[in-house]
C-alpha cells in the first residue's frame, strides 16, 4: 500500500494519474459513441457491406490508409471516402476515431 500512497502523495504521480484518466475516458467515449455514427440502412443479413465514411474535412492520404484494412478503397471525395466489402463487425472500428462524422452506405454514381 506504500507505493500507491506514494503515487498518490508526489505531484508527478497525480499527474500521470489524471492523464491516465483521461486518456481512458476518452477511449470510453469513442467507444459509446460509434454505434451511433453508423446509418441504419446498414442493417441487413449480408456479411459484407458498401460504406462512405463522412468526415468534416478532406480526407487524407492517411485516412485512406486507415480505413484501407478494413476494405477496398473506392474512391474519396470532398469529405468522405468509400469503402467497398467492409465485414459488419468491422462497422464500429470504422466509426470509432473522433474525425468520422457518420458512416453510411456507399452513394452509388448513376
Amino acid at each position: 500500500m506504500s507505493i500507491a500512497r506514494d503515487v498518490i502523495r508526489s505531484t508527478r504521480g497525480r499527474v500521470v494519474l489524471a492523464v491516465i484518466t483521461v486518456w481512458a475516458a476518452f477511449q470510453g467515449w469513442l467507444s459509446i459513441e460509434a454505434p451511433g455514427k453508423i446509418s441504419k440502412e446498414l442493417a441487413g443479413a449480408s456479411d459484407k457491406v458498401n460504406i462512405q465514411i463522412d468526415m468534416p474535412f478532406t480526407p487524407e492520404r492517411f485516412h485512406v490508409l486507415a480505413f484501407q484494412k478494413y476494405g477496398r478503397i473506392a474512391g474519396a471525395d470532398d469529405h468522405s471516402i468509400g469503402l467497398r466489402g467492409v465485414k459488419r463487425t468491422d462497422l464500429n472500428a470504422v466509426a470509432r476515431p473522433y474525425w468520422v462524422t457518420s458512416v453510411g452506405p456507399i452513394k452509388e454514381e448513376d
